[in-house]
């Protein structure tokens, strides 16, 4: 089982600051999408992903009790 962590609007279009689902041997890449699409959020192409608290690339591999971060683009000033 994985525990995956939403920040900034992501936490508030999923309605949760995080969700536990078995996602082990997953590519990122592939949590994005699954996520997107059961939630309905779009595409998740430009957000930062973490894996254990470090940040990660589409092509990683997630492991059994991974911790997933999804972290959008933000701006500000």
């Amino acid at each position: 089982m994985n525990k995956i962590l939403f920040f900034a609007h992501l936490k508030d279009a999923v309605g949760e600051e995080f969700i536990q689902m078995d996602v082990s041997g997953k590519k990122v890449s592939e949590v994005k999408e699954l996520i997107a699409k059961e939630y309905q959020l779009g595409k998740l192409e430009s957000a930062m992903a973490a894996i254990n608290e470090e940040f990660s690339s589409d092509d990683d591999l997630i492991q059994s009790g991974d911790e997933i971060a999804f972290i959008p683009p933000v701006s500000g000033g």
